[in-house]
């Protein structure tokens, strides 16, 4: 395994980056400049000097744990499942859809494609955390990069789109107890029910912790996804609609890959993860592990259902079984509908957590004074995620918005920017420097192309203009979600969301 992160480090060409003068968190380093080797970021030999700052937000988010009654610097790479139970849960529900929408070729295409550029920019923010041990959360890469300004735009758009996941997470809940029960009581109580059950698996402040749920996670979506795959294998033997290509208007097809996009949005909280390992130089076989894992189901899922069932696929997927499987899928579904839900509230309190009592001693301290501020962000985010699970009904809208509005940026654009931060004036040392250089404004590009013509599609489709203005792409969405909230499913409605037209 180490050769193979070395050649992949030497591929990338990322080296130790000169430390800028903002060094850490602060505007100057009291007019000393920090040391460089020549050694490639990771290598043991290699050091990173600097004198310190005197500021809290400079040191490493949990400091020295040596007399702590609550550890959190204790995972190791084979046991970050919480990277898998985060990402593995509603992306790979809506990609069947997605091939229906685009076509079997386009589909496999940017599913492989799209994955194996996610590996590469979940590669450069473990390059970024290494540089900098003080980052926890993309709020800080922001200070680092732009000054407390950088720090809170960076910092909200993290926690609104991490609250918008958790959102979708309950507005799956709803969807799965609507189906189970035939819509057995108002959804609206549904989503209640979900608030209360992802709030009380939150409750553990560690990641370890946590990862011990996502087990469960992984076994019960791959659970789900076979039973679902198996039932419409056997339902529709001589099924024979499977279109390699789809004509589709340009707005409807790119808005449906967003879903791709989507479903490997996991980066938000890579640092956060990285923060909690006890060696974070091993992160990259994490993320292999991970993006192998994800390329791989995507694909199979994606082209099983997809090729048993044809344009008249469900999203989520799950529904798309005959018979009784779809109760008997979803109620597999369960653990990972709520865990993984429960894996990005974790990483938003934790962001909160830190953000409020980091170096002052109270995170590590088993007390009820501590466990009690645990608990009301908890309580806050999980609440602010109910609200917009029943303000956006409509799960294949509500995972549009959010890879609109967040998806693309936290999981490809950023990537781009940490690359070109971290080298900073040697863009052309070399043919491999300017074509890394090339290939993260490129990637910067596709953050910003997917955010613009994602928020677009709407008016596109709607006023027939041709240019491309974000905001007014946005207003549109947020017309179109208008119209759900009025329709018999609508916003904070008793309605069975369950049968709506997705």
């Amino acid at each position: 395994m180490n050769a193979i992160e070395t050649t992949f480090e030497v591929l990338l060409g990322i080296r130790t980056p000169e430390l800028p003068h903002r060094m850490a968190f602060s505007e100057t380093t009291n007019g000393s400049d920090a040391k460089q080797t020549n050694s490639t970021i990771g290598d043991e030999e290699s050091s990173l000097e600097a004198k310190p700052v005197k500021s809290k937000e400079s040191e490493d988010p949990f400091g020295d744990e040596s007399e702590s009654e609550i550890k959190y610097k204790i995972m190791t790479w084979c046991t970050l499942e919480v990277m898998i139970a985060e990402t593995i849960s509603l992306g790979i529900l809506s990609l069947p859809s997605v091939l229906a929408e685009i076509g079997m070729v386009a589909g496999v295409i940017l599913i492989v494609g799209l994955g194996a550029l996610a590996t590469y920019t979940g590669y450069v923010i473990g390059q970024f955390k290494l540089a900098y041990p003080q980052v926890h959360n993309m709020a800080d890469a922001g200070m680092i990069m732009l000054g407390p300004m950088g720090r809170e735009i960076f910092g909200i758009a993290q926690m609104l789109f991490i609250v918008f996941i958790m959102g979708s997470h309950l507005l799956t809940f709803s969807i799965m107890m609507n189906t189970l029960s035939a819509h057995g009581t108002c959804t609206i109580a549904f989503g209640l029910a979900g608030l209360v059950i992802s709030l009380l698996c939150s409750l553990p402040r560690t990641l370890r912790k946590a990862s011990y749920m996502a087990i469960g996670s992984f076994i019960s979506i791959t659970a789900a996804v076979l039973i679902t795959m198996t039932g419409v294998g056997v339902e529709n033997a001589g099924h024979d609609a499977v279109q390699a290509t789809v004509s589709k208007p340009f707005p409807a097809a790119f808005l449906a890959t967003t879903n791709i996009v989507f479903a490997y949005a996991g980066h938000v909280g890579f640092f956060s993860f990285i923060s909690e390992m006890k060696r974070p130089e091993e992160y990259t076989k994490a993320l292999y592990l991970l993006q192998g894992a994800n390329v791989a189901m995507y694909l199979v899922v994606a082209a099983v259902i997809y090729r048993y069932t044809g344009a008249d696929v469900s999203s989520p997927a799950l529904g798309s079984a005959p018979g009784i499987l779809p109760q008997l899928a979803y109620g597999v579904a369960m653990p990972s509908i709520v865990i993984a839900g429960v894996i990005n509230g974790h990483v938003a309190a934790k962001y909160c957590y830190v953000r409020l009592f980091r170096g002052t001693g109270k995170m590590s301290k088993r007390t009820w004074g501590s466990f009690a501020r645990w608990g009301a962000i908890a309580t806050l985010l999980w609440s602010m995620a109910w609200v917009i699970a029943e303000a956006i009904p409509v799960f294949n809208e509500l995972l549009g918005l959010i890879s609109a509005i967040f998806a693309s940026w936290f999981t490809y654009g950023l990537s781009g920017v940490f690359w070109l931060f971290l080298n900073y004036g040697k863009y052309g040392d070399s043919r491999q420097k300017i074509g890394l250089t090339a290939l993260n404004l490129l990637v910067f590009l596709v953050g910003l192309f997917t955010v613009s013509l994602a928020l677009f599609p709407d008016m596109m489709r709607e006023a027939g203009t041709d240019g491309l203005q974000c905001a007014v792409g946005l207003y549109a969405s947020g017309v179109a979600i208008g119209t759900d909230s009025r329709s018999s499913s609508g916003s904070f409605s008793c309605a069975d969301n369950s049968k709506v037209e997705h």
